[in-house]
């Protein structure tokens, strides 16, 4: 067994499913079922599909983060294809560029000096042993192949020991010298993987780049020529990012890190150093001396009171022309040495090294300065890798500068730790330079603080209030002094750069934005380069690069939005380079295209490629059709609606290669990572928009995240890597493809998660067991039509399924179509199983499981499908080819009745494991004795309310009034609230009242209602609660292991007397719709139940019929008792009571007892609120037999009780029911009570008993009667 959690427990189910992979593929071969051809008419809307992904680099293996991507082409592919489209995959291999030639001439560099084998020594030879151990990676780590990272590296790995990680054996290694070996190796290996992944392709469009390929390098050839005569391409001066190791342009794909990094421009102030000079630069003298500042806010220069260096920081004095010596950091000489400004060209002269010490009090002259001297101080947040390590200081508007003089001015300690003389500081004056009206005219002052800023140190407040200045001084800004007064920045922004350039006290200077590295291993610089540029951004160019992407569907805003963004930035781009691999700039041979430029219309060429290669990757066998004869009027009359050309090439094959484009393009979906947004897919637009008629344009780019392995970063330098190869046998084709799919859509990074790749061996393996199982059982299985409650619901869930996964694929959402298609299905089957019972599970409806199941994740697990269609379904053709599944209209009402059916049952289940166990858990090892026969619960009686009543209904009466159902939103809560209180349940209470007890309740039902719709606010659900579970009486009984289950309606006083002393959970949690009440009892308690309700049924009705004045009202009365009815009616005074405004407990006690006992003389059947209120007539004392006093005294306990509750601001319903005295003994006590108050003799009713049990009340007319 392996010791490894990730590998799989056993290699059998694994092997079964590679098995089944290899001859299903090998029948896919044999019927060329992916071999896409137009057809003879031009398509109709969703009759073909044509998608592509981005080629990978093929500077080594496929992993995970390839497959990643691709499987959402795969996948969107797969499910057109099953749904009858006549589907279009190709797939290419991407080489121009640089990195394989870089690692081709490394590695000749390597056996030139180690000799081959290399015998690596030294420091080498450290680092190799340390990259060798990283084979011994944790248990729970992946040994990845260190192709692409340690190739990026560049120098921390030899490429001997990279290439040794492919499995290359010594001798075959030597072979990689040549570059072009690489394209022979690698693009081969990938298709094989890419074969055993089961990539629906048509290989026979396949093809490699570069030169090599004479057929495509003639189409690159084509397209430069075509964007140059179109004015796209230009040769000029232009800032770039470029590497001095590779002696050229470093372009995106060139890049270890910095993709998307662009030149950022400066102004470089030129602050000369007044004489005469330190002793530091004594050398210097008769040069003249700079101090170069570089800054984005030459408008601010005004203001300027001194400027910063770091104190421990390290500078040169550096030579810029025979005059002229900048004072900054190396890597900014650097920068300015490719930019034409150093004496010796990309050679820096460093004529004496400095330190920031060394600057410090130096005298300056700065242009524009109001001062006309200012000095040199210390800066403790300075950076030296971010500009030129000299920063100009204008306190009036940076609150950086602000807070360091302010400290130098304020802290004398700090000076002299410097050597800070007071004369360099404590003179200067802030200088307003611009006036913003939100801040003034010293915006760094006011925001500074505002924000409490007091030290350098506060490094998050001062970027907050950096933000803030520099974005309204921009915006918002008006200059208060020079020439420009009364101007917006905005506006003389750019006169002043200009007015600093004609002066020469300036000049401009850039850098990378951010630090970029190439693969080479090199910081990379910004040079000034004389080359061919692509003229993205150009207006008209931009409009019709817009338009285009307006048409296109992007599936998801957040990529809109990375286009709308990069379109407009994006502006001209170099498109040549001097070293790597590709085709020749075809009117200057001495640059090749690079990478990112002959790969933005290759699109197009997939539709020709197999006219023109013959089948060859290569193009090396001819076809019909030679290199040469693919002029570029050839290539314009297939893909540019030009007239026919006089070629060489049969007109008839022509037409076809014109044809066939024309049936393929535009093409339906570009599948790429999210990083390409900003440079190969923009392209992409922008060569569409210029080249091909706009019903040529692209219609769709879905872009994804980066994939993570089990929750971390993929990396080859930790282990944490799997090759797509390695992921195949460790899992097979379709658990890997099944872990892909549920890993993630969207653009946020996925997640491959072994532990999911494994379970899905599991789960498909055991899945086709199961079938087997099944249709080797047939005859056992239930043959008539498909009637019970359970085959409704899971016919109605297949039909769910169906749709729901159907609108994921459309959608390229798999993830979601993995858990309808497959996970909810198997959930809905599994349910089925349970629910059927001994009535047994119906035949044809298994069938139709089966059939729907591999239908639905075929597009995912394609060899698993092949599988099921052939050997178990006993179907013909390709199960990629066997179309979707048709479904009936869902019914969500059924699905919504199911989902109540076994959420109940659910619910049930876990109340009746609390009520078995009780409320203490037993002691650990402790054996629970089994429930004698009395206490076993083996009774389920369900209440249920369908219908909301009361305030409640109320509520939700209002909430349907204030819902808006297209934005699934409501009316304020101001309004919800004043209609609350314009209905009956606001006319009774205050507005506290009713905040207390009815929000809760709308709060609730407005989250659900936002979620699920206006339905949520029904007064009752679209079903009846009653059928549903009366239906399933037999499921829920075999589920909970009942003998006896009723439900029942829960203010049905008869339903009600069956829960016996349990009633009281009716009234603690009443039940409603949705929601319904679940009581359990033994056989013993339900019997004795029925007992007492009928045995006090049959004492009350007689008695009750003592009582002058009283009727019984029919099977009420009969049926729960007088008793049983008094208490009724005692709930409803004593909710009513709760709306009383009280004043104390003993005006309370008095009104409760004289409610009492207007009860008892039939005085409050029909009363109101207002008559409920004290009588102002005179009050007698009533005097009762001595022998009935406990049982007043009981009756005094329960006022007492409620009397506590409305003390505590109890607003539920008190009922007596719910009280500890509410038993039935405490129903025959007070009914004795009751009765012997109405028979007391009148005589005695002015007396007072001896025990001092005393009653005021109201004495009325019917109580003389009586």
């Amino acid at each position: 067994m392996s010791s490894n959690p990730d590998e799989p427990k056993s290699r059998a189910r694994t092997d079964f499913l590679r098995t089944n992979e290899s001859e299903v593929q090998r029948s896919w071969d044999e019927s060329k079922v992916f071999e896409a051809d137009p057809g003879s008419e031009p398509p109709g809307p969703g009759e073909k599909f044509f998608g592509n992904f981005t080629y990978p680099y093929m500077n080594g293996l496929l992993h995970l983060g390839h497959a990643f991507t691709l499987s959402k082409l795969e996948f969107g592919a797969a499910y057109h294809r099953l749904r009858g489209c006549n589907v279009l995959l190709p797939f290419a291999f991407h080489c121009t560029g640089m990195p394989i030639k870089a690692s081709a001439d490394k590695l000749a560099r390597e056996i030139q000096q180690y000799g081959n084998p290399p015998l690596f020594h030294g420091a080498g030879g450290a680092a190799v042993a340390d990259a060798l151990q990283t084979d011994a990676v944790a248990p729970d780590k992946f040994r990845g192949k260190k192709s692409k990272s340690a190739a990026k590296a560049g120098t921390n790995k030899y490429q001997w020991e990279i290439m040794k990680s492919f499995d290359l054996q010594d001798e075959e290694i030597a072979k990689f010298q040549d570059p072009y070996h690489w394209l022979t190796h690698f693009p081969p290996l990938a298709k094989e993987v890419l074969k055993k992944f089961g990539l629906g392709c048509d290989w026979r469009r396949s093809f490699i780049t570069t030169d090599m390929n004479p057929y495509y390098d003639s189409f690159v050839k084509w397209q430069t020529r075509k964007l140059k005569k179109l004015g796209k391409v230009v040769k000029d001066m232009r800032y770039t990012i470029y590497s001095p190791l590779d002696g050229q342009p470093c372009a995106d794909h060139d890049r270890a890190t910095g993709e998307g990094v662009q030149p950022q421009e400066y102004m470089l102030v030129k602050m000369e150093v007044i004489a005469p000079f330190p002793p530091r630069l004594k050398a210097l003298e008769g040069r003249k001396v700079y101090l170069a500042a570089a800054t984005l806010r030459p408008e601010t220069m005004y203001g300027q009171t001194n400027c910063w260096v770091l104190p421990d920081g390290i500078y040169g004095a550096f030579e810029i022309n025979d005059t002229d010596v900048f004072i900054l950091t190396a890597r900014a000489a650097l920068n300015l040495a490719y930019q034409h400004l150093s004496r010796v060209p990309e050679n820096p002269t460093r004529l004496r090294e400095l330190s920031g010490n060394d600057l410090i009090g130096l005298p300056l002259k700065s242009p524009l300065s109001l001062n006309q001297t200012i000095y040199a101080l210390p800066m403790l947040t300075v950076l030296t890798d971010k500009g030129t390590g000299i920063v100009t200081s204008v306190p009036s508007d940076s609150p950086d500068d602000f807070i360091a003089l302010q400290n130098l001015v304020t802290k004398p300690a700090l000076r002299a730790k410097y050597g800070v003389i007071d004369e360099w500081v404590l003179p200067y004056e802030i200088i307003p330079v611009i006036y913003v009206p939100e801040f003034g005219d010293k915006s760094a002052e006011k925001v500074c603080h505002d924000l409490k800023i007091k030290s350098q140190n506060d490094k998050e407040q001062l970027a907050e209030a950096k933000r803030m200045t520099y974005l309204k001084g921009f915006t918002d800004g008006t200059m208060i002094v020079g020439e420009f007064s009364g101007r917006k920045v905005h506006e003389v922004k750019p006169l002043i750069k200009n007015k600093l350039l004609e002066e020469g006290t300036a000049l401009l200077y850039s850098e990378p934005e951010k630090k970029v590295m190439s693969r080479s291993g090199d910081e990379c610089v910004v040079a000034l380069t004389d080359q061919w540029y692509i003229t993205y951004g150009e207006a008209e160019w931009k409009q019709k690069a817009v338009r285009c992407l307006d048409g296109m569907n992007t599936f998801s805003a957040e990529t809109r939005n990375g286009f709308e963004h990069t379109l407009g930035w994006l502006n001209q781009r170099a498109c040549s380079r001097s070293f790597g691999l590709g085709s020749r700039i075809p009117w200057d041979e001495q640059f090749l295209v690079e990478s990112l430029s002959d790969s933005t219309l290759y699109m197009a060429y997939y539709t020709v490629a197999h006219f023109l290669q013959n089948g060859n990757m290569y193009g090396k066998e001819m076809s019909s059709i030679r290199p040469e004869e693919m002029t570029d009027e050839v290539w314009d009359f297939v893909f540019c609606d030009v007239p026919a050309p006089k070629a060489d090439i049969a007109t008839a094959q022509l037409n076809r290669m014109k044809q066939e484009f024309e049936y393929w393009y535009p093409f339906d979906i570009r599948i790429s990572g999210k990083d390409l947004t900003q440079n190969h897919l923009a392209f992409c637009i922008y060569n569409h928009a210029t080249l091909l008629p706009e019903h040529r344009w692209p219609r769709g780019f879905r872009c994804n995240g980066h994939l993570m392995l089990n929750s971390e970063k993929m990396s080859k330098s930790t282990g944490n890597f799997l090759t797509l190869e390695e992921a195949i046998e460790k899992y097979s084709s379709d658990a890997t493809r099944f872990a892909l799919a549920d890993a993630g859509d969207g653009m946020d990074d996925a997640n491959f998660v072994t532990e999911t790749a494994n379970s899905a061996v599991m789960r498909l393996t055991k899945e086709i067991s199961w079938m087997e199982e099944v249709t080797a059982s047939e005859s056992k299985l239930r043959a008539e039509p498909p009637t019970t409650y359970a085959d409704r619901v899971f016919a109605n869930e297949m039909n769910i399924a169906i749709k729901e996964t159907e609108k994921s694929y459309n959608g390229f959402m798999f993830r979601e179509a993995l858990k309808s298609g497959f996970y909810d299905l198997q959930l809905a089957r599994d349910e089925y199983i349970l629910s059927c019972g001994a009535a047994g599970m119906n035949r044809d409806l298994l069938w139709q499981f089966m059939d729907v199941q591999t239908r639905l994740v075929t597009p995912i697990c394609p060899h698993y499908a092949e599988y099921v269609w052939r050997k178990i379904l006993k179907k013909q053709g390709f199960a990629i080819k066997g179309g979707w599944p048709v479904a009936d209209t869902p019914d969500p009402t059924l699905r919504t009745a199911n989902k109540y059916l076994q959420d109940s049952i659910v619910q049930m289940r876990k109340l009746l494991q609390k009520q078995e166990s009780g409320s203490k858990k037993p002691k650990k090892g402790a054996v629970s004795a089994p429930p004698s026969e009395a206490k076993k619960i083996s009774i389920g009686l369900i209440y249920v309310n369908e219908h909301y009543s009361g305030w409640k209904e109320q509520c939700l009466r209002v909430l349907q009034s204030k819902f808006n159902s297209q934005t699934h939103s409501f009316a304020p809560d101001q309004e919800i609230t004043e209609a609350l209180m314009n209905c009956p349940i606001g006319k009774e209470m205050n507005l506290k009242q009713v905040q207390k007890l009815c929000m809760p309740f709308v709060r609730f039902k407005k989250d659900e209602a936002r979620e699920v719709g206006p339905q949520a606010l029904d007064l009752k659900l679209p079903f009846s609660e009653m059928d549903v579970l009366r239906e399933n009486l037999e499921l829920i009984k075999r589920q909970l292991g009942l003998e006896h289950v009723e439900v029942l309606p829960a203010f049905d006083d008869a339903a009600r007397s069956k829960a016996g002393e349990c009633v009281s959970l009716l009234e603690k949690n009443p039940p409603s719709p949705g929601d319904p009440v679940f009581i359990f009892l033994s056989k013993y308690r339900y019997r004795k139940a029925s007992h007492v309700v009928h045995g006090w049924t049959a004492e009350a009705t007689t008695r009750a019929s003592t009582v002058p004045g009283k009727k019984t009202h029919g099977s009420l009365w009969r049926l729960e008792g007088w008793g049983h009815y008094l208490m009724r009616k005692l709930s409803n005074i004593f909710k009513n009571l709760l709306i009383l405004d009280w004043r104390g407990a003993a005006a309370r006690d008095e009104q409760i007892m004289n409610c009492l006992l207007a009860l008892v003389r039939g005085r409050l059947t029909h009363m109101t609120r207002s008559q409920i209120q004290p009588p102002e007539r005179k009050v007698s004392s009533v005097c009762l037999p001595s022998h009935l006093s406990s049982s007043l005294h009981l009756l005094l306990k329960m006022v007492a009780m409620f009397r506590d509750l409305l003390g505590e601001g109890e607003t539920s319903l008190i009922n007596p029911f719910a009280l500890p005295l509410a038993n039935s003994s405490l129903m025959v006590m007070l009914t004795n009570i009751f009765h012997a108050m109405a028979a007391s003799d009148a005589s005695k009713r002015d007396s007072i008993v001896s025990r001092g049990f005393v009653m005021r009340s109201w004495i009325g007319s019917a109580a003389s009667s009586t």
